[in-house]
C-alpha cells in the first residue's frame, strides 16, 4: 500500500512574507498550533520541534529542514521523537508560498505518512485546523479559539 499524502491549499489575504514569517516565528506558531510552538533557526541540516508552550522540553514531533527558501518554499521531516531516527517512520512537509491574485497561496503537503498510524490520524484531524487558524490569524490578528494558547475545552 502506498503512503497517504494530504495536500491542503488556502488563500491567505497577506503577503507571502507575512505567511513565511508565520510559520517560522515561535512565537507566532503559539498562537495557531494548538498549545505547541514550532523552533528552530530554520536554516537547511537544523533541527525543528513542536514543542509545548508551557514546557518546551515536551517535544510531540522533530525533524530537519530539508529545504529553506524564504518567502517561499519550506520543506521539513516529521516524525515523533521516539521514531526520529528511523526513516521509515518520517514523513515530510512541503510549504510553498506563492502570490496570487493580491493575496498569498499556501500549500502545505504531508507525505509519506505510516498507514493505520497515529500520526495519520492526527495530521488528517489537525492540519486543517492549524491551517485554517493560520488564515484566521494573518487575517484577522486573532487565531481560532480552539488553538490560542490558554485555550481549555467548554464543559460538554
Amino acid at each position: 500500500m502506498d503512503k497517504p499524502e494530504f495536500v491542503y491549499v488556502t488563500y491567505i489575504a497577506a503577503t507571502s512574507e507575512a505567511v513565511w514569517n508565520a510559520l517560522v516565528d515561535g512565537e507566532m506558531t503559539k498562537d495557531y498550533w494548538v498549545r505547541h510552538r514550532n523552533a528552530s533557526d530554520w536554516r537547511i541540516g537544523s533541527r525543528w520541534e513542536h514543542q509545548d508552550y508551557d514546557d518546551p522540553a515536551v517535544v510531540d514531533i522533530v525533524g530537519e529542514v530539508v529545504e529553506s527558501e524564504p518567502p517561499r518554499r519550506l520543506v521539513v521531516t516529521w516524525a515523533s521523537p521516539a521514531d526520529a531516527h528511523d526513516v521509515t517512520k518520517r514523513s515530510r512537509v512541503t510549504y510553498e508560498i506563492e502570490p496570487s491574485m493580491g493575496t498569498a497561496r499556501l500549500t502545505v503537503i504531508h507525505e509519506g505518512l505510516e498507514p493505520g498510524s497515529g500520526m495519520l490520524r492526527g495530521v488528517t484531524e489537525g492540519w486543517p485546523i492549524v491551517l485554517s487558524s493560520l488564515k484566521t490569524l494573518l487575517e484577522t490578528g486573532q487565531s481560532l479559539p480552539m488553538t490560542r494558547h490558554r485555550w481549555t475545552k467548554p464543559p460538554e
